[in-house]
């Protein structure tokens, strides 16, 4: 199966579903996803977390960016990967509950379907990283560049995340406009 395929392009199954399952604009939502996105405490839930993740991930970046410069904070670098890794796994389940509640699917909805793929990657790399430290395989040099990668994946992966939520105001700011 190539990546061209239909059936793993989130973005072909959007466009023959109408966006968002159901619409005709192409739409990121339906209004009924709409209204159970916006009526859900997972979305709130989500709201808080990723700013937090966001910021629990600089602080352990600086940290394993000075172990790696300076050979010094090995603990501290890795208390920090660990942590930025259960913040993960935690938006990761919330988010796939979130999903459940808005598109009733676990993972893997259509219009976030590259988002979900991409965080798996994300996921497996931060996991790789446990695995190392715990399993005790590798060097800590080595560890901390699995850490670099993953926290590369997920900048990317949270920049996909923004430009869903830019989407998102910008398919919702023609419903909220006031005709004069």
């Amino acid at each position: 199966m190539g990546w061209d395929n239909p059936r793993l392009d989130g973005t072909a199954q959007l466009a023959r579903e109408g966006g968002a399952r159901g619409t005709s604009s192409g739409a990121l939502y339906t209004a009924e996803e709409r209204r159970r996105r916006d009526e859900s405490v997972w979305t709130t839930i989500q709201g808080v977390l990723a700013p937090l993740q966001f910021l629990v991930f600089l602080i352990s970046l600086v940290l394993v960016i000075r172990f790696l410069m300076s050979g010094e904070g090995a603990g501290a670098a890795d208390i920090s990967v660990v942590i930025k890794t259960l913040t993960l796994y935690t938006i990761m389940i919330t988010g796939s509950v979130w999903e459940k509640v808005v598109f009733d699917r676990w993972l893997f909805a259509p219009a976030f379907f590259w988002e979900d793929v991409f965080s798996m990657l994300v996921l497996a790399l931060h996991t790789l990283y446990l695995v190392m430290l715990f399993g005790g395989f590798g060097s800590v040099e080595a560890r901390m560049i699995v850490a670099l990668a993953a926290y590369a994946a997920y900048v990317i992966n949270a920049g996909q995340f923004l430009l869903k939520l830019r989407a998102a105001r910008l398919q919702a700011a023609p419903n909220n406009t006031v005709a004069a």
